[in-house]
């Protein structure tokens, strides 16, 4: 990497649960990406409007509450309405497999599920940004 990889990372909605996007955050920091941690109950509009304003390569939520197939979509419009098609949108939380393959199919990156090694999305990301950014 000629840059550190800018990642934004969130809790969309309502779920209280952030021990593992915390867990992610470190780990991408340790690896020498620039993380941008917003926190618990964001909006998918101050999730990309700060995404806008840090300058970010990759958007990362974290979704537990079974709203991903609302706000992954939303995330996406606001994006593609800003004019934005270069940000990596991806994450992780309780999704099936069908969802995974829908939002898939509207540009969502891969997402990950339970209990998937840190190194999978790590990787993932980095292979991402080589092949789009840098």
């Amino acid at each position: 990497m000629n840059r550190p990889i800018r990642i934004l990372m969130a809790k969309p909605g309502l779920d209280g649960h952030d021990r593992g996007i915390k867990i992610l955050a470190r780990a991408y920091r340790d690896a020498g990406m620039e993380v941008i941690y917003l926190g618990l109950r964001q909006t998918p509009s101050m999730i990309v409007s700060a995404a806008i304003q840090e300058d970010v390569d990759v958007i990362a939520i974290s979704v537990l509450s079974g709203a991903h197939m609302t706000i992954f979509p939303k995330i996406l419009e606001l994006l593609n309405k800003e004019g934005i098609n270069d940000i990596l949108l991806t994450g992780g939380g309780i999704i099936p497999q069908n969802d995974m393959d829908e939002l898939k199919k509207i540009g969502v990156g891969q997402l990950f599920g339970p209990g998937t090694p840190v190194k999978d999305s790590l990787e993932y990301i980095v292979s991402w940004f080589n092949k789009n950014k840098d």
